[in-house]
């Protein structure tokens, strides 16, 4: 039998570690990524402001991972009735598949966005959005304007950095965060929202909300409410779509997280449906949850077809999200959520800097999660 995880971020990651433990040596598997590394990406803005932390937020995968086959390919087509996978370097068959592509950047169809908004998805991205941000923070001064497209956790943790970036450099650029709702970080509780934007305000960041964004050119981006805002440097961070295997779409899954009779989706890449009917939020810790659940019924379909049993009988595990809690950075600042409270300052950094040791060591990147400790560490000692 062959099991076929596509994607090796939060989600695939964490369940093709859980299938090398739980599923018989007799059965292989092979996990399928456009790079031999996974990344850590909610980690990618801070290599912003820093660029020797890449090697940080970059785990190998045949580092760690024990029998799993890593293949280099991108995914290009996925044929569910034949089982088969068409790969920039040829064809897989699968019994049995989890379809962890992530998300891609969304546009709207916004003109000119895409050609002058960069996107914050890749550690060249973020190398990207430095280069041009230390331009315009030495050349500019304090005529330079940098503008996110986006106040969601991304947008926030990225403003917060070029903000940081900016002070670190003397540089009096403005940096301004644009949101078409009415608060920053849409969907979260309203506490916590308001923490976030004290928390923008207080690095330095222009926050404009209920400003919707309708095109961009090379010097300024139009606003819905006719005003044209000019920049000199534009990230965006707008929002997500599916995998270019879905042709951008984001298919729906309810509690089992099944696509269909041999294949799952999770992640990102699937609007997900839990057991209480509540929408799931895309995040690293929903895909984190999701991937235990995708494990579980793997091994249960493959233990009844193993059995002869019919392999679509087997009762499947539901998939219910119960957060603990949400943490976003803020440049040198942070905000966290426990339950109803929410902590600013040196307890909402401590907990964020513990999440991402404890993230690093769940997936085996042990020299990772050492040297965060050890920069952790000296950081503190110095202050």
């Amino acid at each position: 039998m062959h099991v076929v995880v596509l994607g090796a971020g939060y989600a695939g990651l964490t369940l093709t570690r859980l299938l090398e433990s739980d599923l018989p040596p007799d059965v292989d598997i092979t996990v399928v990524d456009e790079s031999p590394d996974h990344l850590v990406q909610h980690e990618l803005h801070r290599v912003i402001r820093r660029p020797e932390l890449a090697d940080e937020i970059r785990v190998s995968l045949p580092e760690v991972l024990d029998r799993a086959t890593v293949h280099v390919a991108r995914v290009e087509e996925i044929n569910r009735e034949e089982r088969t996978v068409t790969l920039s370097t040829g064809e897989l068959e699968y019994d049995l598949a989890a379809i962890c592509l992530g998300a891609r950047t969304a546009y709207y169809g916004l003109e000119g966005v895409p050609e002058h908004g960069t996107a914050l998805k890749r550690l060249s991205h973020a190398r990207k959005i430095r280069s041009r941000a230390l331009e315009v923070c030495q050349s500019r001064g304090e005529n330079g304007r940098i503008v996110v497209g986006g106040a969601g956790l991304s947008g926030v943790q990225v403003a917060g950095e070029l903000a940081a970036l900016a002070r670190e450099e003397r540089g009096a650029a403005t940096i301004t965060i644009l949101e078409q709702l009415e608060a920053v970080a849409p969907g979260f509780p309203e506490n916590f929202q308001r923490a976030v934007e004290r928390a923008l305000e207080d690095a330095g960041v222009d926050v404009r909300t209920g400003t919707a964004v309708t095109a961009a050119d090379e010097t300024h981006i139009h606003l819905e409410s006719g005003e044209r805002l000019p920049y000199e440097q534009f990230v965006w961070t707008g929002g997500i779509r599916g995998p270019d295997a879905f042709d951008g779409d984001r298919p729906s899954v309810k509690s089992d997280l099944r696509l269909d009779d041999r294949a799952f989706a999770l992640g990102d890449a699937a609007r997900v449906v839990d057991a209480t009917g509540d929408a799931v939020p895309p995040s690293a810790q929903s895909a984190v949850r999701e991937a235990r659940t995708v494990a579980e019924n793997i091994g249960r379909l493959v233990e009844a077809e193993r059995d002869g049993a019919d392999p679509f009988d087997p009762h499947l595990e539901s998939f219910t999200f119960e957060s603990p809690g949400w943490l976003v950075s803020v440049g040198d600042d942070a905000v966290a959520q426990v339950g109803p409270a929410v902590l600013t300052g040196r307890a909402a950094k401590a907990l964020k800097s513990t999440v991402g040791v404890g993230y690093l060591s769940s997936v085996g990147a042990v020299r990772n999660a050492a040297e965060r400790v050890s920069r952790e560490f000296a950081s503190n000692r110095s202050q």
